[in-house]
């Protein structure tokens, strides 16, 4: 039997493996018993011994379910199950913290994680934002290309002309940075490249989450497969063995200045991979990496020459984070539009503006894009609404900003994505290491793609875009949106909640690639900071997600206070999907889970999802584009017509469509026939 114990000392886990016959008959006591006796006896260099260690729990790691000493492990445990040993001494000093044991859970709640049976072959060329966040999401193992094994062996056989021939050659056989100069002994190259990850690993903060640090290990790989940093294609299996596992190292959010690349954390990345340091996986939890590389029968790396500097020079902490960040962007704006088209029906405005002739005189493809939305989800032939026939004949002779704007404001956020996703999608695919290696060319260049410039300026961009979407605020709705106000509070603390939250980005909208600092004893006199740039981008979509969850919810209380009338279908189908996860409001309760589960119907696409269709269905149906009474067309004209003159005006709006044009109403001047949108 393979019993595989994992011990927790001091918050730091170790993993030990015993193969004992007969071990299924002993007692969950003797397994912790026998696993701190290995323990002690491995001696973990991190280890520090203080005083003698007593067992507190024995809890299983996946669950931290609390396991009886006295049961039988066969009662308990199946063959392949990891157990958490918590000790004592995890107690911290009550003087200095809570005395509460420290115990180390799990990142993947309730231990469902799968690994995937689908593969994603890499190439170093053809990677997409997506095709990240799902490598992120673990629904894909990793394969190379053929091509890309071919063009990875070339370049290592030239670095290993180089070291043949003691060529001196940048980070293959010299020091780094300020010891550029500085020739290395041939029988000390492996300890050079050793010494430059365990040096370089000196990131501080908070660990990268799990999906983080599969798309920062799967980026690492994707840039490694063009072939031109000079790894060996052995060692760059071993990382990708290292994914197929999620076998994932413990890499801190911060240390990059974004010049070099992105220095610490990809060391740290790296330092995992050698079997130092800490690491995750599914199966064992936190560990001591090289036990946690056992326990899935891996081998921890070793460095020949240039391996270490090809693992840590890159931008792939800052393009990892963004990916996800433009990713989830695109999600929450696309929703956005729709939430947009709910408080604009709830507040009884007006379609006029998003007049597909309106957007034709000024072209912009966002503004366009986010019109031609609206136009499908608000009061049309194919969709009416009670609720715009209801407030059709008022005398506002317009809309505040926040709704008659919203093609304009949502549409250069919509076209900032697109813009920054190009970046992104071309750094995730470029070489950008140094010295780069050209095999054809049987050379070597030392140049500056590690400088994470492109992708910082283009997150500050995405943050300062995306935080917009949270802006738009406005209302003329019934205090608070609830019943018995004064006795309920309804919204009130939930609009004060996004108040801050759109305050926050504000700040984290400045933009950190303003910033510069040399580093390196001044080899690195200019640096991107895109690390920061690239937290925050991703912090500001969050702000952004829960923001847009509150105004969907305020709309959806809304329209209880509008019933029985009811708005369009597909609008109604958002309602529903809604109300799937959240009550009406009738009195005051408990909304920060509210808040979540809408929070995270809009991270799973399902407001978009209950509204696609429909607004496909509008396109392809809609031979006529319904155009709305609004008062403000007749200001020039003299009195508002009557209600019955309205109703023959309205009629004749709506302007038939022929060969793609639109012809004008009678009574009006115009210069050229507008395209229908």
């Amino acid at each position: 039997m393979n019993s595989r114990k994992k011990l927790n000392v001091n918050g730091r886990t170790k993993i030990a493996r015993q193969r004992t016959d007969g071990a299924r008959d002993k007692t969950i006591r003797w397994l912790g018993d026998e696993a701190l006796k290995r323990f002690l006896k491995l001696k973990p260099p991190s280890y520090v011994p203080n005083k003698e260690e007593v067992l507190h729990d024995i809890r299983k790691t996946v669950g931290g379910a609390i396991l009886d000493p006295t049961d039988k492990i066969s009662d308990v445990l199946d063959d392949n199950d990891f157990v958490s040993i918590v000790l004592e001494s995890d107690r911290p000093n009550p003087q200095l913290s809570r005395a509460e044991i420290k115990y180390v859970p799990e990142q993947i709640p309730g231990g469902k994680f799968q690994l995937p049976d689908e593969y994603l072959f890499l190439d170093g060329n053809s990677l997409s934002t997506d095709d990240l966040l799902q490598l992120g999401k673990g629904r894909f193992k990793i394969k190379l290309t053929k091509e890309a094994e071919d063009q990875v062996d070339k370049a290592r056989q030239m670095v290993d002309e180089i070291v043949r021939e003691n060529r001196v050659v940048y980070g293959i056989t010299t020091g780094f940075g300020k010891f550029a100069r500085t020739v290395i002994d041939p029988l000390k190259l492996k300890e050079l490249q050793e010494n430059l990850i365990r040096s370089h690993a000196a990131g501080v903060g908070k660990a990268l989450t799990p999906q983080n640090t599969r798309m920062l290990l799967a980026l690492r790989i994707n840039v490694l497969a063009k072939g031109y940093s000079g790894i060996r294609l052995g060692t760059l299996k071993q990382l990708i063995d290292a994914f197929n596992a999620s076998c994932l190292s413990w890499v801190p959010e911060q240390g990059s200045v974004g010049a070099s690349g992105d220095l610490a954390p990809l060391a740290h990345l790296a330092l995992g991979m050698m079997g130092e340091g800490r690491m995750w996986s599914p199966a064992t939890g936190w560990g001591e990496a090289k036990y946690v590389l056992e326990s899935h029968n891996l081998t921890p790396i070793t460095l020949s020459a240039k391996e270490g500097l090809a693992l840590i020079n890159g931008t792939q902490l800052i393009t990892s984070i963004g990916a996800e960040a433009v990713e989830r962007a695109g999600i929450i704006a696309r929703q956005g539009d729709v939430v947009a088209a709910l408080s604009l029906e709830v507040l009884k405005g007006t379609s006029r503006a998003f007049d597909s002739d309106v957007q034709n005189i000024r072209p912009h493809k966002g503004q366009a894009l986010v019109a031609r939305r609206l136009r499908s989800l608000l009061h049309s032939e194919t969709y009416p609404s009670e609720i715009a026939q209801s407030h059709r004949f008022c005398n506002r002779v317009q809309d505040a900003y926040t709704l008659r704007c919203c093609p304009q404001v949502h549409g250069i956020v919509h076209d900032t994505i697109e813009f920054v996703r190009g970046i992104i999608t071309t750094e995730m695919n470029s070489g950008t290491d140094n010295p780069i290696v050209f095999a054809e060319r049987k050379e070597t260049v030392s140049a500056g793609n590690f400088h994470g410039e492109y992708p910082a300026k283009a997150l500050d961009y995405l943050a300062i875009g995306i935080h917009e979407l949270a802006s738009m605020t406005y209302s003329e709705l019934p205090a608070f949106l609830i019943k018995e106000g004064g006795l309920n509070s309804g919204f009130m603390i939930s609009h004060v909640t996004s108040a801050a939250l759109v305050s926050e980005n504000k700040t984290l909208c400045h933009p950190a690639s303003v910033d510069s600092l040399s580093t390196s004893a001044g080899t690195e006199d200019h640096v991107s900071m895109g690390g920061f740039a690239a937290r925050k981008a991703l912090q500001v979509v969050r702000n952004v997600e829960k923001v847009i969850a509150i105004e969907l919810l305020a709309a959806c209380q809304a329209i209880e206070f509008l019933r029985p009338l009811k708005t369009t279908f597909p609008l109604e189908e958002v309602y529903k999907v809604v109300r799937s996860v959240v009550s009406p409001l009738d009195k005051d309760r408990y909304m920060s889970p509210d808040i979540l589960a809408v929070t995270s119907l809009l991270k799973e696409e399902k407001i978009w999802n209950a509204a696609k269709f429909h607004m496909e269905n509008y396109h392809s149906s809609q031979a006529v584009e319904t155009r709305v009474f609004s008062p403000s067309t007749y200001t020039f004209g003299g009195d508002r017509p009557s209600a019955s003159e309205s109703l023959q005006e309205d009629k004749k709006s709506k302007r038939k469509v022929s060969e793609g044009k639109i012809l004008p109403p009678p009574g009006t001047k115009r210069s050229k026939k507008s395209s229908f949108q």
